[in-house]
């Protein structure tokens, strides 16, 4: 017997001019409106980066006897080795992370509370306790730090005696300016975050016997996961940039030194000492630092999330 004979297949026709016009149209439409946001992404932060990378791997020298001035000098990564070994730098980033171990729950804990509490059927007035915890975001920074400084000055704040503006007290007093702050900020964010919750699943829980408790520790809140993390990033970020506060609080009490938050000693380098290469360094240090812990909590959230 014979094989039968294998159909002979025709190669496909080239696409006509006409027929890729359509796909440059769309690649064309892509880039045009992509174009706003690589251009908005490429001055504002990339540029900057850049540059600010550019200056780390300079410093000033004297020239000669000192008689010419200061010249720049490249120094490569010596700038990045001086602030890691600078006791201030790490003295900075020590004060930051207790800041950070105290405020991040302190903060995050109350603001789910009360936006767990504002989105159970309890609540009267829901729109005006709204109102009331975001009214502490909507008062400038600086204006809110002047406040609470008053209020801790020793003889003339009703605070001074409850917490000491000492060495003791400091740390406290920050995180209780920036808890007061920023919680209505992240209320509003759970809050609205709760309201996406399907009410159907709500009242199958109650159906079958959840009391409110339960049904926010084992529907609301993991529901609402996602939102968390994202806040709990922007809040990792924030608190790593710590500057308002204590920038503040520096007219107050000397307990607060130039170089109390990594902000802080970026902000002496580059402004009081005139060192920019040193400044530049740490400022590229302090956004690896958030970068990495930013993507770290966004591990940990995916994991959760499976």
């Amino acid at each position: 017997m014979t094989a039968a004979p294998t159909p002979m297949t025709t190669p496909a026709a080239p696409a006509s001019p006409r027929a890729r016009r359509p796909a440059r149209r769309r690649r064309f439409t892509g880039a045009a409106l992509a174009a706003p946001f690589a251009l908005l992404l490429l001055c504002p932060v990339l540029v900057p980066i850049g540059y600010a990378f550019y200056l780390s791997l300079f410093a000033d020298r004297l020239s000669g006897l000192g008689f010419d001035g200061y010249r720049q000098v490249f120094t490569g990564f010596g700038n990045y080795t001086d602030v890691l070994a600078d006791p201030a730098a790490r003295d900075s980033v020590a004060n930051v992370a207790r800041y950070a171990v105290i405020h991040i729950p302190v903060m995050f804990g109350g603001a789910l509370l009360i936006a767990l509490l504002l989105d159970s059927a309890t609540v009267r007035l829901r729109r005006l306790w709204s109102l009331a915890v975001f009214l502490p975001y909507a008062v400038p920074g600086v204006i809110a730090g002047l406040i609470w400084g008053y209020l801790y000055s020793p003889g003339i704040g009703p605070l001074a005696d409850v917490l000491p503006f000492g060495e003791s007290g400091v740390l406290p007093a920050i995180v209780n300016m920036a808890t007061w702050q920023w919680m209505g900020y992240n209320v509003i964010i759970f809050y609205t975050a709760l309201q996406t919750v399907p009410r159907d699943v709500l009242e199958a829980a109650r159906a079958d016997g959840a009391g409110a408790l339960r049904t926010a520790l084992s529907i609301k809140i993991p529901m609402i996961r996602p939102t968390i993390f994202v806040a709990l990033v922007f809040t990792t970020i924030g608190s790593l940039q710590l500057f308002t506060e204590p920038m503040v609080l520096r007219t107050f009490t000397g307990a607060v030194t130039s170089t109390w938050t990594p902000s802080l000693y970026i902000y002496d380098a580059a402004f009081i000492r005139n060192d920019y290469g040193r400044a530049a360094a740490a400022s590229i240090l302090l956004a690896l630092a958030s970068a990495l812990l930013s993507a770290l909590v966004m591990r940990l959230s995916s994991r959760r999330s499976r």
